[in-house]
């Protein structure tokens, strides 16, 4: 792993300890990294963290927010609505990070996340559970590492898929098979 993409891992890292939600903080570590602006995409991840609100069963709000920072990169347009081969790439890629999910947590939601960081899922709407939650390390160092892997497996797929770009061996980030 390069030095260059430790810096994402550490940022995802550092913004999951200091502020919080899973989602928002991949979004900033790979828009810091990537410097692609998405404020309102920002503001729509408020609520995936910990699953989709705080519900544990949902997505990932990592993955989530690394997904939604793949689409923000290579996603369709609204120019491009009617044509479904744009949104194509995106996925692709998506389904890249979703195999990362899936070897090292096995599988992508927040529940499948914990029973793996933690050895238990919490009910992180239970006072009680959600306190055992803090004390477990969630937002010490389980999260933030999660947040920074997430972050890192991003930019190691970006910055692959740019380099394979630039090579002529893969679609361009329209959907169109690149003519290099």
């Amino acid at each position: 792993m390069s030095t260059e993409l430790n810096r994402v891992y550490d940022r995802g890292h550092e913004y999951e300890r200091e502020y919080g939600n899973c989602a928002q903080c991949v979004l900033a570590a790979l828009s810091d990294f990537f410097h692609v602006q998405g404020d309102a995409v920002f503001k729509a991840a408020t609520a995936l963290s910990g699953g989709t609100a705080g519900m544990g069963d949902g997505n990932c709000g990592a993955y989530s927010g690394a997904v939604l920072a793949l689409g923000l990169m290579y996603g369709r347009e609204r120019k491009d609505f009617a044509n479904p081969r744009k949104a194509r790439h995106a996925s692709d890629l998506a389904r890249m990070l979703r195999s990362k999910f899936m070897k090292e947590y096995g599988g992508v939601t927040c529940h499948d996340v914990q029973r793996k960081v933690f050895g238990r899922t919490f009910n992180l709407q239970d006072r009680v559970d959600y306190q055992a939650f803090e004390e477990a390390g969630a937002h010490t160092e389980k999260c933030p590492d999660v947040v920074g892997k997430a972050a890192l497996w991003t930019a190691e797929i970006i910055s692959n898929d740019s380099l394979d770009s630039s090579l002529g061996s893969s679609l361009d980030r329209s959907g169109k098979e690149s003519e290099h």
